[in-house]
């Protein structure tokens, strides 16, 4: 007790009220600018919260796309290399033949061949950049193959998942922003603890949105004429790019594992089986048999 000290009479808490008072206003910041950014996706007609306009999405990726390009090999000149060249009359295949024609994004659409040899990937920028490593094309075996992961790319555009996950992180750094805040006292673990949280909630959307492509992918090579059942060759590559090795929690995971995606094919082929037209075709090979590639 002291015998000088000025009694608090209960306002030394005041510190600790207060920093819930900054955390709930952040957090109400956070969550009522991720409301406000609803938007009606023109294609899907899915009520979505998007961080960006179509236009801000197709402007984005062209701008973005020399660096991501740059930083892989470079892209490919389709007028000298066969390979980019099928890449892009595949991809504008895709696009003709499916939604993505009546979509804002549809003079948009640019599809790229990487020249690294090693990184087995392909991805999607927002508006319409979408590209496929050589590493990966390399092992893919023919049109219809190259057609299903591209159009899962591009289902990537339509389902605007990149503008999606720009709007939920930014929700997420407010919350784990005020989490933060509130947890200051304890040192950082609560700090800690907030930033994981808002890492997993990310990884699960992402998670989600790559089956939600696959689905794209499978009806978009579908109604360009090619047979959708490659895309259970195309997991089958992928797995043994990746050594065939376990994947470690699925949570963390950017990316459902192969066997996952070869599961949700497999539901989607046979709920879809009364409906493919019988023509559909796994189209040319994309190598001869002196250039294959074969794994190590």
């Amino acid at each position: 007790m002291s015998l000088f000290g000025r009694p608090t009479y209960g306002y030394g808490n005041r510190g600790g009220a207060m920093k819930w008072i900054v955390a709930a206003i952040i957090a109400g910041i956070g969550i009522i600018t991720y409301l406000r950014s609803g938007q009606v996706n023109p294609v899907t007609g899915e009520k979505q919260y998007v961080a960006m306009t179509t236009d801000q999405e197709k402007a984005l990726g062209l701008q973005a796309a020399p660096q991501m390009a740059a930083e892989m090999g470079g892209a490919a000149d389709p007028t000298r290399d066969p390979d980019a060249r099928i890449v892009n009359e595949i991809g504008q295949k895709l696009v003709k033949a499916t939604e993505a024609s009546r979509s804002p994004y549809s003079d948009n659409f640019h599809y790229h061949l990487l020249n690294d040899p090693k990184t087995v990937n392909a991805f999607a920028l927002p508006g319409g950049q979408v590209f496929i490593t050589r590493a990966l094309y390399n092992r893919l075996e023919n049109e219809a193959q190259l057609a299903g992961v591209l159009g899962h790319e591009t289902g990537h555009v339509i389902g605007r998942h990149s503008a999606q996950q720009m709007a939920k992180g930014k929700l997420g750094q407010m919350l784990a922003g005020a989490a933060g805040v509130a947890t200051s006292d304890r040192g950082q673990g609560g700090a800690m603890a907030a930033q994981m949280v808002n890492q997993m909630m990310q990884l699960k959307y992402t998670r989600t949105d790559e089956l939600q492509a696959d689905n794209f992918g499978l009806r978009y090579m579908t109604d360009a004429g090619y047979d959708p059942r490659e895309m259970l060759r195309v997991m089958t590559i992928l797995k043994q790019a990746s050594g065939g090795g376990g994947r470690g929690p699925d949570i963390f995971a950017t990316h459902p594992d192969p066997d996952a995606r070869i599961e949700a094919i497999q539901q989607w082929l046979a709920a879809s089986a009364d409906k493919l037209p019988r023509n559909l075709i796994a189209g040319r090979p994309l190598h001869s048999s002196s250039d294959r590639f074969t794994p190590r």
